[in-house]
């Protein structure tokens, strides 16, 4: 029996209404905002620790940016390796964090049973800040330059020590890649923090050390240690009398104390994207570079994709000596 017209065009609207009533839900539902909730942002330090500073300086720059608190979170422990794999294990979309070199580009070396893998876990965001370290010796130490030093060392193997905050930190591997360069032989001493090594140092229980310049710059302004040579790639503002390795003799060994913003994997991309806009534009802000500055830090604000190569570099030179001397986390 054929259609009347009327009846065809009921039966065509009356089809296309589970389309329609699907698609209206669909288009009326807008994206949801983020962030829509405070973020985290995870310090694997102590407060008033370097990265905590780092921390505190950019995070009201983020809020700002993002109309959201920014909460400082310090889990500290394992040199910074409790609080990065929280960072790494964070599926909330809401957790970012700060951390340093050791957890990202040596700890991968150093430990067989490390619980998270920084390439495949973590993305950068922004590199923050990078400080030289300053090579210093005890005053009854026989030497007031580099080359003095390295031949007093040559002259008595084995028989002097070195401080460090433990295997695989800054200082311990700036002073091995030197010993091994160089053909030197000392004991590596540990400590749990700078200031007990400083301590030593200046009672002469340990004859030397890489250490953070504002660790023993007023030893050194008062002459209880002697600062040999500064590992950057130029004088430091703070010591500028004091050349740097390069200057003094060794080449191609400078070295940094670094931090910089991480996001987790799961962080979708244009979140992550726009924290990084945000985080480069901090750090160029007077506000935020002031405090990083008196401390005594560079400040790098770089990119994601700048600050991925550094970290390739870093991981590759340092986890490479870390692998080719065997070295080991102690304890």
């Amino acid at each position: 029996m054929p259609i009347a017209p009327g009846r065809r065009r009921f039966l065509a609207a009356a089809a296309a209404l589970p389309a329609a009533a699907l698609a209206r839900p669909a288009r009326a539902q807008a994206p949801a905002a983020w962030p829509d909730r405070p973020l985290r942002l995870i310090v694997p330090f102590p407060a008033g620790s370097t990265p905590d500073l780092v921390a505190r300086a950019i995070g009201p720059q983020l809020a700002a940016g993002l109309g959201q608190p920014v909460v400082v979170d310090n889990r500290a422990g394992a040199g910074g390796n409790i609080g990065t794999d929280m960072i790494a294990k964070a599926t909330d979309g809401h957790t970012i964090g700060l951390s340093i070199n050791a957890p990202i580009t040596t700890a991968p070396a150093l430990y067989g049973n490390l619980p998270y893998d920084p390439r495949r876990d973590l993305r950068p965001i922004a590199m923050a800040v990078r400080a030289p370290q300053l090579l210093v010796i005890a005053p009854g130490v026989p030497a007031r330059d580099l080359r003095g030093f390295l031949a007093h060392v040559r002259a008595n193997p084995g028989k002097l020590s070195f401080a460090s905050v433990g295997a695989g930190s800054g200082g311990h591997l700036a002073m091995v890649e030197l010993m091994a360069r160089e053909g030197l032989q000392m004991e590596h001493v540990p400590y749990r923090g700078f200031p007990q090594a400083v301590l030593d140092l200046i009672a002469g229980r340990i004859e030397t050390m890489v250490v953070t310049i504002g660790a023993v710059l007023p030893q050194v302004r008062e002459g209880q240690a002697i600062a040999l040579a500064c590992t950057g790639e130029k004088r430091a503002p703070e010591v500028p009398e004091i050349p740097t390795l390069a200057e003094a003799g060794v080449s191609d060994a400078t070295s940094y104390g670094w931090s910089g913003l991480f996001a987790p994997a799961s962080m979708p991309e244009a979140h992550r994207a726009r924290l990084e806009e945000l985080a480069v534009a901090g750090f160029r802000e007077p506000a935020v570079r002031a405090p990083m500055e008196a401390a005594g830090f560079e400040v790098m604000g770089l990119p994601a994709a700048e600050f991925a190569r550094f970290i390739e570099e870093e991981t590759n030179r340092w986890g490479g000596l870390i692998q080719r001397l065997g070295i080991r986390a102690e304890g």
